[in-house]
């Protein structure tokens, strides 16, 4: 076993949490995982994790080499960037986390082309609306969706997001075009679950006021397209991001209205683990991703024409 497998799987043990994560996001077995860090202690004769029956901890000792064994890592990867970048050629695996309609509607053809491009990566690709621990499951980058809190990890804002409040014609002609937000309260909503209040809609008006409403909830689901797709056949109305919507409101399938109020205030992010070197293939999937996505949101474009 070589010394640097041995630092590399700390590394990967410390970032993960867990031997057997760890050893799930490198495909090896749990016992190679254990084995390489046991020889590395034994080899350095010091102990770099704390054990108890349910988490690992890193001692002070650990502590203080993994911040050494991450910037051995990054020197190392930087070398191999600046190697591979001088023959023109992009290699390895690059980990992709990224929201499940969003991904699929507009970073899948990006994707797709990104792989073209570059055969000698490994593109691995996490489509998910669920909250992903970038740095404990290994990811290289992110595309989130959110108002990102503080955090060590490193993001780029790209695109703002904006949301609509939309339902089929035939359904605003049975129950009315609202006015205000608060005539929302007594029509029937389909609303997106994967969020702390999925019945709760927050609106910030024109004129400074804001406030929620609570409507009725008809359908609850963790999947904007489908909601977006029953609101057309006049189940109810959604209050969903543009990125998910644009096509069925062109088409005429859904109608949007209090076009003049907010409703999100989120960002389309790029994220990267906090690490001093960004390996080259992520750089280049980084820089298609800002290219693509900098700037006014294409999906926007000419959705609101009175308004411009």
């Amino acid at each position: 076993m070589s010394r640097l497998e041995e630092i590399e799987s700390f590394v990967r043990i410390a970032e993960a949490g867990s031997i057997s994560r760890a050893a799930a996001q490198r495909r090896i077995a749990k016992s190679a995982m254990s084995r390489r860090l046991a020889d590395l202690e034994a080899r350095l004769g010091v102990q770099l994790f704390a054990r108890t029956t349910r988490k690992l901890t890193l001692t002070d000792a650990g502590a203080a080499f993994l911040a050494r064994a991450r910037r051995i890592l990054a020197d190392i990867e930087e070398a191999e960037a600046e190697a591979v970048e001088g023959h023109g050629a992009l290699s390895g695996n690059l980990r992709i986390a990224a929201p499940l309609s969003f991904g699929l509607a507009h970073l899948k053809p990006l994707i797709a082309d990104f792989a073209r491009r570059h055969p000698k990566v490994t593109v691995e690709v996490d489509f998910s609306d669920r909250f992903v621990d970038i740095v404990g499951e290994g990811f290289d980058v992110a595309v989130r969706i959110a108002q990102l809190a503080d955090s060590s990890l490193i993001a780029r804002k790209l695109c703002p997001v904006r949301a609509v409040v939309a339902a089929a014609p035939a359904f605003w002609r049975a129950h009315g075009r609202p006015r205000h937000p608060r005539d929302l309260a007594g029509l029937s909503y389909l609303a997106y679950s994967n969020v702390p209040r999925p019945g709760a809609i927050r609106y910030w008006g024109p004129g400074g006021d804001s406030g929620v409403v609570e409507p009725r909830v008809s359908a609850l689901a963790n999947n904007g397209e489908f909601l977006a797709d029953i609101a057309a056949g006049g189940c109810g109305f959604v209050c969903d991001p543009t990125f998910i919507l644009h096509r069925h409101l062109r088409a005429g399938a859904l109608e949007a209205v209090l076009t003049e109020y907010e409703w999100t205030s989120a960002h389309v992010h790029l994220v990267y683990p906090p690490t001093r070197q960004v390996s080259a293939r992520v750089r280049a999937f980084a820089d298609a991703v800002i290219e693509k996505f900098g700037g006014d949101p294409y999906w926007d474009e000419g959705l609101f024409p009175a308004e411009r």
